[in-house]
């Protein structure tokens, strides 16, 4: 009786570390919900940063841009896309940044469907916008 006790309790163990565990990876055609995402650009001369979007379970979106950051919406129904920009900090950007950003955002903004392969995420329905997943 006590070794079945003791066996139990060290399933349940093993279970609730599985459960609390990193989550799993997403498949391919998944929107990445809950993860972050780096664009396929090099940095702007005198920089070393790169936009990234951090994007929550719901859609909710932070951004950090070439200078700027801010917020924004994802919305997602199979293959389509609409992203909705919130408002921006303007952080004192020099005028080839502040201008790269809000063409960045522009693009977004225009994009009408998503694909995923592998750790790839690309926007198109204006500028195709390239995105690596951020797998750290």
């Amino acid at each position: 009786m006590r070794s079945s006790l003791l066996t139990g309790a060290a399933l349940a163990a093993a279970l609730v570390v599985a459960l609390s565990g990193p989550a799993k990876a997403q498949p391919d055609g998944e929107f990445p919900f809950g993860l972050e995402m780096t664009l396929e650009a090099p940095p702007k001369p005198g920089s070393k940063r790169i936009p990234n979007l951090e994007i929550g379970d719901k859609g909710e979106v932070r951004l950090e841009l070439w200078c700027k950051g801010g917020s924004g919406q994802f919305s997602v129904a199979g293959a389509s896309v609409i992203f909705v920009p919130g408002a921006l900090e303007d952080r004192n950007c020099p005028p080839d940044r502040a201008q790269a950003d809000d063409a960045l955002i522009a693009a977004l903004t225009a994009a009408t469907g998503w694909s995923r392969q592998g750790d790839y995420v690309t926007f198109s329905g204006g500028e195709t916008l390239r995105f690596r997943l951020n797998s750290n």
